[in-house]
């Protein structure tokens, strides 16, 4: 199905108009209805398969880069998952009408705090047809309606995926005008999405600093912000060099072209001859490009020059730069400094020093002896994730269906006046 509202604004106003049914969904029918969308993505696979390659095909021509290119492809197992983690949501509690809080006061009057849908969610990313998927299902088990602007790299995958997703809506009976797309009106549907206070209730931006900074500079619309991956493994002088070797090329080589990846190695000058050759030699074999400083390149061959400007990349490919660190302290304030507060991870035997970095280091998610691929909200059991927050309020770390809604209180008397 496709939108026939003749402005961006017109679309929000008619999400906003179809949230309010959508949030009086009671739980089985939220997750039947998920379960129709994620049967619609499966039946529809070969055109959006089709519609996706005519994207990549673009995308390759105007020299979109090889990690957007990861990013916005699809192929059959990839719409498979998509379906896959459409259902796991489905099957997900529901996040409505919880009882966060209770009480009775002086006077008689009984309060309920309850967990409510925001309304209206909107989200601003570049080149994530899995995104468009994600956030959808997420709002609409959370009882919002959404509103997408997916960017033009990915545009005809986006717009296979919605009418997918609006047809499974329409099939039972729920306003598809719950699912919104402004990519059509490019950027100006961006900078409406944007400035469009009072029908979109949150905005939640996913793709480069870049694009994260604009939304948040220029919102009126508040705004939860995603920040980039600049991802550090701490490689402790304790650290067994197994661990340390196969996390690394984990955390490095799965999927570098996502924010969860690493991007910074620090090792412990203290077991450094130990665990630098091995784990640049195991980086290296996996195709990964090593940049050192000068304590790297004297410990391990085939070592590119680090710089000042390595420590705060965020390559989103097969790159990651790495450092002899003096001790625990010195890692800490590189951290400190360099860190967008996404993941960091230590590997270690010692307890004190594991103990210090979860107290110490402020990100979203703190690890100890693990990937930082883990930090996922598939991986954390929310079934997709509408992001992975690198703030402070409301929400932080991997985003699910709590964090896509609010509370209100209910209050309950029987005749009180305030004296």
């Amino acid at each position: 199905m496709t939108t026939t509202a003749t402005t961006a604004r017109e679309r929000m106003l008619r999400a906003k108009d179809a949230a309010r049914a959508v949030g009086l969904l009671d739980d089985a029918e939220k997750s039947a209805l998920l379960r129709a969308v994620a049967d619609a993505i499966e039946a529809d696979a070969a055109a959006i398969v089709a519609a996706n390659a005519d994207d990549l095909e673009r995308g390759r021509a105007t020299g979109l880069s090889e990690a957007l290119q990861d990013r916005l492809r699809l192929d059959e197992p990839r719409v498979a998952a998509l379906a896959a983690a459409v259902r796991e949501v489905a099957d997900l509690p529901d996040p409505v009408g919880r009882v966060l809080d209770e009480r009775t006061l002086p006077g008689g009057i009984r309060l309920t705090k309850v967990s409510v849908p925001f309304g209206v969610v909107g989200s601003i990313y570049e080149a994530r047809p899995n995104v468009t998927v994600d956030i959808a299902s997420l709002a609409l088990r959370s009882g919002n309606a959404v509103v997408l602007r997916g960017g033009s790299a990915a545009e005809l995958t986006n717009a296979a995926l919605v009418r997918a997703m609006r047809g499974a809506l329409a099939d039972r009976g729920v306003d598809p005008e719950a699912i919104q797309t402004v990519d059509d009106f490019g950027r100006e549907g961006a900078r409406e999405l944007m400035q469009a206070r009072g029908l979109i209730d949150v905005l939640v931006p996913r793709g480069s600093a870049q694009l994260i900074e604009t939304v948040v500079t220029e919102s009126t619309v508040p705004v939860i912000e995603t920040g980039a991956g600049v991802v550090h493994i701490v490689l402790d002088e304790t650290a067994p060099i197994e661990w340390a070797r196969d996390i690394v090329v984990n955390a490095k080589v799965q999927r570098p072209s996502v924010c969860n990846s690493v991007e910074t190695v620090l090792v412990h000058r203290g077991g450094a001859d130990r665990l630098v050759p091995e784990v640049v030699r195991a980086l290296q074999a996996e195709g990964v490009t090593v940049h050192g400083d000068a304590q790297v390149a004297r410990l391990a061959d085939g070592i590119v020059a680090a710089d000042d400007s390595d420590w705060e990349r965020e390559y989103l490919s097969l790159d990651v730069a790495m450092r002899v660190v003096d001790d625990l302290d010195d890692a800490l304030a590189h951290i400190r400094r360099y860190s967008t507060h996404h993941t960091e991870s230590i590997i270690t035997n010692d307890d004190a020093n594991a103990a210090r970095f979860l107290a110490e280091v402020d990100s979203a998610v703190v690890m100890v002896n693990a990937s930082t691929r883990f930090t996922d909200g598939g991986e954390f059991g929310f079934g997709a994730e509408v992001g992975i927050s690198t703030q402070k309020l409301h929400a932080r770390g991997p985003m699910g269906l709590a964090e896509l809604t609010s509370t209100k209180w209910l209050a309950r008397g029987a005749g009180h006046v305030r004296a």
